[in-house]
């Protein structure tokens, strides 16, 4: 399970994640990332709407989900928020698809945003 120091929380931190920084989708799963302090957790929240099934099934979902984002926060414990939004045919997808689902759609976002990231320049401006 994660940490609660590891989930994001609020409405305002879900609506920043989600309108900026960089997204990616894949057939179960969209997920939205963004940067933040390099001392800060990294941290994932998810949305899993009623249009994935009923509560037994989103609950599910929500579980898979929550395992491979721990995995994730243990290799990247700072400097990022995330939020995953789960799709519909998630709730009839097995563990193995979702997990690579969400894998590679977190590689995408992290390479997005690592790549958006621009170093500050050292020496003289001229």
């Amino acid at each position: 399970m994660l940490p609660m120091i590891h989930r994001v929380r609020t409405a305002a931190d879900f609506a920043r994640t989600v309108r900026s920084g960089a997204r990616s989708g894949r057939r179960n799963v969209v997920l939205y990332g963004s940067r933040t302090s390099s001392s800060a957790p990294s941290r994932v929240g998810f949305i899993v709407g009623k249009n994935v099934g009923n509560a037994v099934t989103r609950n599910l979902v929500k579980r898979r989900l929550r395992h491979a984002s721990a995995e994730w926060v243990e290799a990247h414990p700072a400097g990022y928020d995330v939020v995953v939004r789960a799709l519909p045919p998630a709730a009839g997808s097995d563990w193995p698809t979702l997990q690579k689902d969400f894998t590679s759609c977190l590689a995408a976002v992290v390479r997005r945003l690592d790549r958006t990231e621009v170093p500050e320049k050292e020496g003289r401006v001229s």
